[in-house]
């Protein structure tokens, strides 16, 4: 049986067409590895690829992506909108077909076993793959950013997974680990306020009380002159993308702001659109499987 896993990962490079158009041809060079979509914002200063293909391949494409982002990505001089502790950021795992949960843990750890080894690089394991409670959510190994992690690295609980106390001179920290499929769901606001994008991200996200399932940030883009709530919804089904957008719809209008537009970056599950598509048709007694007609026929 074929095992399919997806990986995404996240450079901290979204301004320079060279070094992304490399990793674009870094991503493409293996069979039975296939680069399914990729997305770079000069604001995030951040590019997203996403991947699938054979478990036993994919994590040498990885491996190749981040080596070339070790030499051509200088993280401590990267400025951008997107919170950022490593030239490779982060590199989750996801299984697709034919293939467990735990055992993209195991890829995940194979991985940041070599790029230590081989790179020098320091790995916090997350999500499934986290050692520690505090270690699941990303959010929080990043927190303070490449600025901080030096300090950091030196506190008893943030021992890095895989390597030594101290960054790597130039291409910080990466967090490697395997997860469940997730959404990066922006939306965008008609006002150039960048406070009122960070009051409705802590009014959304999990970790201020808000959805459970929601992590959120507020950011300005800057070509654009408007600010965003910019979001990862790590489990779509418990929060749906309807829900979040309704709320910071209704949260805007107490400043008299309304939103102009939203975005996806990368590939979102179909349930999670036709879920949102269910919700605003109010469509009664609707059946996934047997009324999507690619499900349908796949049936």
């Amino acid at each position: 049986m074929v095992k399919l896993v997806e990986c995404i990962p996240n450079f901290s490079e979204g301004q320079d067409l060279e070094i992304i158009n490399n990793l674009v041809e870094i991503a493409k060079s293996m069979p039975n590895v296939t680069l399914l979509d990729y997305s770079s914002d000069a604001n995030h200063n951040r590019s997203v690829f996403t991947l699938v293909g054979d478990s036993e391949i994919i994590s040498e494409v990885i491996f190749q992506m981040m080596k070339y982002a070790t030499d051509h990505i200088d993280v401590t001089k990267q400025i951008g909108e997107h919170p950022r502790m490593g030239a490779t950021d982060v590199v989750p795992f996801v299984p697709i077909k034919g293939i467990t949960s735990e055992e993209c843990v195991l890829i995940s750890k194979e991985l940041a076993k070599r790029v230590n080894t081989e790179l020098n690089i320091p790995i916090f394991l997350y999500e499934e793959s986290a050692t520690a409670a505090n270690r699941k959510n990303l959010a929080k190994i990043r927190k303070g950013q490449i600025e901080k992690m030096p300090e950091k690295l030196l506190l008893d609980e943030w021992q890095p997974d895989f390597g030594d106390r101290k960054i790597h001179p130039t291409a910080g920290v990466t967090a490697i680990g395997a997860r469940m499929p997730l959404v990066a769901f922006n939306v965008n606001l008609d006002t150039d306020d960048i406070t009122i994008a960070n009051k409705i991200a802590r009014i959304v996200r999990g970790s201020n009380g808000g959805f459970k399932y929601c992590k959120g940030i507020g950011v300005m883009l800057e070509d654009r002159n408007i600010a965003q709530v910019s979001m990862n919804m790590v489990n779509f089904e418990g929060t749906p993308l309807y829900r979040a957008f309704e709320t910071i719809r209704f949260e805007a209008q107490r400043y008299g702001v309304n939103i102009i537009g939203s975005e996806l970056i990368g590939l979102a599950p179909a349930k999670a659109l036709i879920d949102t598509a269910e919700y605003y048709l109010q469509i009664e007694d609707f059946d996934y499987n047997k009324q999507v007609l690619e499900n349908y026929l796949l049936n």
